[in-house]
């Protein structure tokens, strides 16, 4: 499955818990974990599809099962797409 992009208006800044997304055209705030952070760094051009971004996340995880991290990270688009911090591939 093809990953989406990042919305070009979107600000993404570090902060010690994972991140904060800031849409700059809604004033919209997003905040994400650290694992939250890492997934959306791996958005294109990093990654192309959901399978390269857990294959990238068992390898920094390996005790959490693949089920899992599937899950979170469809989870998570699922939020970005909703919130329109992301544009579908």
């Amino acid at each position: 499955m093809r990953l989406p992009q990042p919305r070009p208006e979107i600000v993404f800044c570090e902060v010690e818990e994972g991140a904060v997304l800031l849409s700059t055209t809604d004033e919209l705030y997003f905040s994400l974990n650290a694992v939250g952070a890492r997934i959306w760094t791996l958005l294109p051009p990093s990654c192309e599809t959901v399978e390269q971004v857990c294959d990238v996340l068992q390898r920094e995880h390996p005790d959490v099962t693949a089920a899992d991290i599937r899950d979170d990270v469809v989870s998570l688009l699922a939020d970005l797409l909703r919130e329109r911090l992301v544009k579908a591939a």
